[in-house]
């Protein structure tokens, strides 16, 4: 599909996924083009001067190189699951995440990158959110609710990475809704086609088609 729109993507980005996982329930197929962040295309940056990923430029070469708008661009086209239901709770919550959670997690994961960082401490603060993620999870199951939402595609990526920086801390929290909400989107159909490898892109590298087989996936 030459007119499929192209997507800069790097496998392991939290905003990077969460994009992936929209576009894949939209049944929107995109030309992916594998980015290493060391090593990044200049056709990439090119388009998208702040070099992030990821970055999807349509076929009348309109780029959206934030992650939540590639999401809300795809579901807009096609939401077989509803997920833009409780649309403003989503985005609400989401805010949340991506700011002071997503600032906690950063330098519990990357202190040496910020000065005079206490690593441990972020890890507390990125837990005070954890816990009322717990709260909400308890009730219902999903952040929203008994069915997941655009909240729970957007954030738990970055639930993921905040867990696996110390793996045996965060199995040892009193967390088990959150555990099991984690675990249960990680053993997902949808998150094992959105982690499928692809060998970096460069000018010329054929570009594999990146689509669910399963519109309902």
């Amino acid at each position: 599909m030459s007119d499929a729109p192209i997507l800069y993507s790097f496998r392991r980005c939290p905003y990077a996924m969460r994009a992936r996982m929209a576009l894949l329930i939209s049944g929107t197929p995109v030309r992916l083009r594998e980015v290493v962040l060391r090593d990044k295309p200049e056709e990439m940056i090119a388009v998208s001067p702040k070099a992030t990923v990821p970055v999807l430029v349509q076929d009348d070469g309109a780029v959206i190189d934030e992650s939540l708008a590639i999401m809300h661009w795809a579901l807009e086209r096609s939401d077989p699951q509803g997920w833009l239901a409780d649309k403003d709770a989503s985005a609400a919550l989401i805010a949340e995440a991506d700011s002071d959670f997503k600032d906690n997690l950063d330098r519990y994961k990357y202190p040496t990158r910020y000065d005079d960082v206490d690593p441990i401490a972020h890890r507390s603060s990125g837990l005070e959110f954890l816990v009322k993620l717990e709260k909400r999870l308890t009730a219902n199951g999903q952040l929203l609710g008994n069915a997941a939402r655009l909240a729970d595609y957007a954030i738990f990526p970055f639930i993921r990475q905040f867990a696996n920086n110390d793996r045996n801390w965060f199995d040892a929290q009193s967390l088990p809704a959150v555990q099991k909400w984690l675990a249960t989107h990680l053993a997902s159909d949808l998150f094992a086609t959105t982690m499928t490898k692809y060998p970096q892109w460069r000018t010329g590298d054929p570009e594999p088609l990146f689509a669910a087989s399963d519109p309902m996936i």
